[in-house]
């Protein structure tokens, strides 16, 4: 089952929240079910997240949000596109569906606007997984470099495989095959007159992502009182140093690293991903 939930975001911009499996047979099991709120990184969707979301629907009701500029949720020329609004978004979206206290499970981005959710709203947010997400300010030269690198996409590309070819072999920052990482990038291309193309606004996604990347983030994690579990891919942007130190900043902070992944950790290794995930989910149960 596929099901898609609107949900109404900050200055009225309407966001597109999805469940990927059936709910709980009965009805007392399903108002039971904890929350969990699923947050895509930068170009992401929550359809990359409908693996996570199947296993996770065994225990929990699992919610997918296409945040704003992303997958089917609107994409205002004007934004906003600041932290504040994406972080305003999610607390929309987990008062709406009924989630909170909601286990945010983000990816990269989407890990920073859990930590700044779960700083700025405790009520709301029960625990925390963040994903392949630096804390420290990444700076000017990094902006610039995805600059560029938006800028040498072949587009449109002429169909899906030369989608996955060029995001999984021949583009410049792979440095060795990567099929899931082509499979990732197939998955935000919409086909248009003259080709494939992304569902985003590229333009967009630099001015959402220049909201956050000239300023450390280690202020907001160390307001952060729920759980919270640090897991990066070994061969992922967040280095094992700077990720042990987030965890020492955090008041209830632990850590898991997935062993053949990148910075798409739930794509790279499905397995591996839900074996460090699922133990920190099961303490959570134990809980009271």
């Amino acid at each position: 089952m596929v099901r898609r939930i609107d949900v109404t975001g900050t200055d009225g911009v309407r966001l597109a929240a999805w469940e990927f499996a059936d709910p709980p047979k009965e009805r007392a099991e399903a108002d039971s079910a904890p929350g969990v709120l699923l947050l895509h990184g930068l170009m992401g969707r929550a359809s990359h997240w409908a693996p996570t979301a199947r296993w996770l629907a065994e225990r929990h009701r699992a919610v997918g949000l296409d945040q704003r500029g992303h997958g089917r949720s609107d994409k205002p020329a004007d934004g906003p596109y600041t932290r504040d609004a994406y972080v305003a978004d999610a607390e929309a979206a987990i008062e709406q569906l009924g989630l909170g206290p909601v286990t945010v499970v983000g990816h990269a981005m989407g890990a920073l606007t859990g930590w700044q959710l779960a700083a700025k709203r405790p009520d709301l947010v029960r625990a925390l997984v963040v994903c392949d997400m630096r804390a420290s300010a990444l700076g000017a030269a990094s902006q610039r470099e995805w600059s560029d690198w938006f800028d040498s996409w072949p587009l449109p590309f002429a169909t899906l495989a030369d989608v996955r070819k060029w995001f999984g072999e021949d583009d410049p920052w792979v440095e060795r095959p990567n099929p899931s990482r082509g499979e990732f990038y197939a998955e935000v291309m919409a086909e248009r007159e003259d080709g494939w193309r992304p569902v985003f606004s590229r333009r967009q996604m630099l001015r959402s992502r220049a909201t956050w990347v000239f300023d450390a983030h280690w202020e907001e994690l160390a307001q952060v009182q729920c759980p919270a579990l640090v897991l990066r891919g070994l061969d992922g942007e967040l280095g094992r140093a700077e990720a042990q130190e987030m965890v020492r900043v955090l008041p209830r902070g632990q850590y898991a690293e997935v062993a053949d992944a990148g910075h798409l950790v739930h794509y790279d290794q499905p397995d591996g991903w839900r074996a460090a995930v699922e133990p920190f989910l099961e303490q959570l149960r134990a809980v009271p």
